[in-house]
């Protein structure tokens, strides 16, 4: 755990008690701060209170004591309304910040040369992250991940000299950490998505480009430049001095690192030459994948990691849990069927990658809907040989299939893992694939996509003759 020294004597008060509000608290009172917590579950501060933390309710304290509220990445900042806690610091002139933030006071304080690696978009932050750790680890450094991916940054070890940090950093973190300065900040993408919580697609992009544009002076912001409001971002942040790395899987560029084909280059004034080989590694697949990569790799150079290293790293890269991961394959009379865990597909744009990397798809969608529906994946429709739909979605994706993608309403996962094997048994294809690639959230039936792609793996492993592929090469 990293102690915040940086409150030690003060009061705070945090609000909302899941992992990383409780980690906060924790480091808080190690580094000598007064602390108090709440959280509208009773049973989070019976937790909380348990553990020898001071708990008390946050409409009843004196808010002039108050030093700061920090405040769970997942509680109401602004929209669609202010959460009560966030109204009383609002009114109380009390800065409202998040453990992201303070881990960048802390590093600020320590005066201890830690790089600082931060990676946003609305897809692909969090492979990006998991391969660059895993690049800095293969050659040879100290690489601490944690942030968005799953371990909260206070639970990471403490700063020494030439550790590096990758943190994956979601809209709401960046929102709550106004002093965040990364070493390279990345920004591979925006669009819509959290727009409850922003309010407008304008809100939500100004707040991802924030992560790019904060780079400490002499850091790099890396920025795929495929979409609108990153190559609005690129220009902008170049304009204001700082070191722009542009990345595409589109079209070829002037100065920066791009895809073509299998191969990765980097064009300096226009001349280009390879920089990195992802022909043959499984854990890599698709174009969006090569966005990570090259984003992944213009991070890595930018710290000082030399070429060989890096590519010999994408080569043992063993892909990210619940993103496009083999999970299993089942011998048919031509050949295999490959099943697929892409559950991390939590939109269409998301579940888009996957449908855009596989053919003669046994689609497993459906979940609690996000906006949009999957109007725009019809582009993908004829790789669909047939759609097992479950969940809230069902119905109203069953609507937008209708008369163009042969479907059924499995309603749960069980019954859409059976359906979707037994009809890829019978299609007379080579290589079927069984993909869950919800395009959706999971909380109408699960308590987060992980659970919902465990649970895929599970059914999977269950069926009689399947065998699982190789995690590094596998898919």
């Amino acid at each position: 755990m990293i102690p915040v020294t940086t409150f030690a004597g003060k009061k705070v008060a945090v609000f909302g008690l899941g992992a990383s509000g409780l980690l906060s608290a924790r480091a808080l009172k190690a580094g000598g701060a007064e602390v108090v917590v709440f959280d509208d579950e009773p049973k989070k501060v019976e937790e909380a209170r348990a553990e020898g933390l001071t708990t008390q309710d946050l409409r009843a304290i004196d808010w002039s004591k108050i030093a700061a509220l920090v405040l769970a990445p997942g509680v109401p900042l602004t929209h669609p309304a202010p959460h009560w806690s966030a109204a009383l610091a609002n009114k109380a002139g009390v800065e409202i910040i998040g453990d992201i933030e303070l881990f960048c006071r802390e590093r600020a304080k320590s005066g201890v040369q830690c790089p600082l690696v931060a990676i946003t978009g609305t897809n692909g932050k969090s492979t990006t992250t998991a391969l660059i750790a895993h690049l800095i680890g293969h050659a040879g450094r100290d690489a601490q991940m944690g942030g968005n991916i799953g371990v909260p940054v206070l639970a990471l070890q403490p700063f020494a000299p030439g550790r590096v940090y990758v943190l994956e950093l979601s809209s709401f973190q960046i929102d709550l950490a106004p002093s965040l300065k990364p070493t390279v900040g990345i920004l591979l993408n925006v669009t819509e998505d959290h727009l409850d919580r922003h309010g407008s697609m304008a809100n939500y992009a100004a707040i991802k480009t924030l992560l790019a544009a904060s780079v400490e002076p002499g850091g790099s912001a890396v920025i795929g430049v495929d979409d609108r409001y990153t190559r609005e971002a690129a220009e902008r942040i170049e304009r204001a001095g700082k070191t722009v790395l542009r990345v595409s899987v589109v079209s070829a560029l002037r100065d920066g690192y791009y895809a073509e084909g299998s191969r990765i280059l980097r064009s300096v004034a226009g001349k280009a030459h390879p920089v990195a080989q992802l022909a043959g590694i499984g854990s890599l697949r698709g174009a969006h994948n090569a966005q990570n990569a090259a984003s992944a790799l213009a991070a890595c150079v930018a710290l000082g990691i030399d070429l060989p290293a890096i590519q010999q790293g994408l080569v043992s890269f063993p892909g990210l849990a619940h993103r496009m991961q083999p999970i299993g394959r089942k011998p048919t009379n031509l050949g295999n069927i490959l099943f697929v865990n892409d559950s991390k597909a939590t939109n269409a744009d998301s579940a888009a990658k996957a449908l855009a990397s596989f053919g003669d798809i046994f689609w497993i969608a459906g979940g609690k809907p996000k906006t949009g529906g999957i109007v725009s994946l019809a582009e993908f429709f004829p790789r669909i040989r047939k759609a097992y739909l479950i969940g809230e979605a069902a119905a109203d994706f069953a609507r937008t299939l209708d008369g163009k993608v042969p479907y059924e309403i499995a309603h749960v996962l069980s019954a859409a893992v059976a359906a979707a094997t037994r009809d890829a048994e019978a299609s007379g294809r080579k290589e079927p694939v069984v993909l869950l690639s919800p395009a959706c959230a999971s909380y109408d039936q699960y308590p987060n996509f992980e659970v919902r792609g465990k649970a895929f793996s599970d059914l999977v492993l269950a069926l009689p003759g399947v065998t699982s592929p190789s995690p590094s090469r596998g898919g």
